[in-house]
């Protein structure tokens, strides 16, 4: 075991003993947590350092009350119960920002116009990013339940203005204190064997 190994308590509160809840103790989450949650995830690594993604943080009952038109009708009540909402987005206009972000080249110019190349590094670095935040959020001691299963287009003509068409929702996830008395035993996982390959 190298010297920068997480001790075990950590691995266990990022991986091992994490998991996915859907219903919530009576605890609020504060901005100020909220504010570090995304301190920590935007150091985290993106190809030409690009950061597409975009976070809307759903506090209050009026703010989660407007998404339930585009909810599957089973995750309503998860949204409903859960402190924080977050809708994990990207920017399509990611490339606007570069020359601020990876100013060593005129990174900006490989994407003006093609749409295609846009989206694929749009979408694949804004759910890296989706991930590091799940990560941070534990990380700072939240319990997270990311979800399926909405009408992305309702969600982005719903939270997305005219000045943020340029936006596109990708997940949702649950934040806050779950209730551990609710989980359901845990589900499996894909061995090694299985899953990878030494070559």
């Amino acid at each position: 075991m190298t010297e920068n190994v997480l001790p075990q308590s950590s691995l266990d509160q990022l991986f091992l003993q994490a998991r996915t809840f859907h219903y919530w103790q009576d605890k609020a989450v504060s901005d100020e947590t909220l504010k570090q949650l995304y301190e920590l995830m935007r150091w985290a690594p993106t190809s030409m350092n690009c950061n597409p993604v975009r976070i809307h943080f759903l506090r209050t009952v009026e703010a989660k009350e407007r998404l339930y038109p585009a909810l599957d009708e089973g995750n309503i009540r998860k949204v409903e119960g859960a402190p924080v909402t977050a809708i994990v987005a990207y920017d399509r206009r990611f490339h606007d920002q570069l020359p601020t972000l990876f100013p060593h080249i005129d990174a900006r110019a490989k994407f003006v116009g093609n749409e295609p190349l846009i989206e694929d590094t749009a979408f694949r670095n804004g759910t890296l990013q989706g991930g590091y935040m799940i990560l941070a959020a534990r990380a700072l001691g939240l319990d997270c339940g990311p979800l399926s299963g909405f009408d992305n287009d309702q969600v982005d003509r719903l939270f997305f203005a005219e000045n943020d068409r340029h936006l596109r929702s990708n997940f949702l996830c649950n934040l806050g204190y779950g209730a551990v008395d609710q989980l359901k035993p845990r589900g499996a996982r894909l061995a090694f064997e299985t899953a990878c390959r030494l070559l």
